[in-house]
């Protein structure tokens, strides 16, 4: 009879793989330089914004190219991610019971995957407005695109762009207030790794069905080594 493995809840376990975080970094520089140059353009009031980069004449021509670095990243995590934010039956208990949620107790009522379901419609939420701000941008693109469209596509676009830009960035600021809000998350963004405790209190389908099995058969197999 095979001897139980036990595994410490002190144990490190991969939670975000080199590619996703460097993609994640990028991200965030990207988005920064982006809000503050397209906040600065939509209210004359933060027109000083424009003096983070010199003038407004090189905030107006560095603005997009960060917006197109901005969705690269982003579609880079999509694609690591995208089969991991996927709703499930489970997550129907996380959304009926919210309230106890955001009273700290998501991990007695809901058996959450990689990501619940709060994280899961930001995500859906984020690839919309990606898209939305991707296109309505080449479309207002001055010099380049914008005199190919009609006046009246043209205050579409910006209508949709400044729409999508709103929820875009109420979107990453709720994700920023969760990520400080739950310890040991900005950790597993930065190094790439969190604990067994962390994964079975804030993701315990995840860590049961995805994390334990590989973590079982790697300290087997050094049990085997170490005979």
């Amino acid at each position: 009879m095979s001897k139980k493995i036990e595994i410490s809840n002190d144990t490190k376990i991969v939670r975000h793989k080199p590619l996703a975080r460097v993609s994640h970094w990028f991200l965030v520089i990207a988005f920064f330089m982006t809000m503050f140059t397209g906040v600065a353009f939509f209210f004359p009031d933060f027109a000083w914004l424009h003096e983070i980069l010199g003038t407004p004449q090189l905030a107006r021509a560095i603005h997009p190219i960060t917006g197109i670095v901005m969705f690269i990243a982003f579609i880079i995590m999509a694609f690591i991610y995208w089969h991991h934010n996927i709703p499930e039956k489970n997550d129907i208990k996380w959304a009926m019971n919210v309230t106890e949620v955001l009273k700290g107790n998501e991990h007695a009522v809901a058996y959450n995957g990689k990501y619940n379901f709060g994280q899961k419609m930001l995500f859906w939420t984020l690839i919309l407005a990606m898209f939305t701000l991707l296109i309505t941008g080449i479309i207002m693109w001055r010099k380049y695109f914008s005199d190919n469209f009609s006046i009246t596509t043209l205050r579409i676009a910006i209508l949709l762009h400044s729409a999508s830009a709103f929820a875009l960035f109420t979107g990453i600021l709720v994700h920023m207030y969760m990520a400080f809000w739950v310890k040991g998350s900005i950790r597993g963004m930065v190094e790439g790794w969190v604990t067994v405790r962390w994964a079975k209190k804030h993701h315990p389908k995840w860590y049961n069905e995805e994390v334990k099995p590989e973590l079982e058969k790697e300290l087997a197999k050094q049990a085997e080594q170490n005979k």
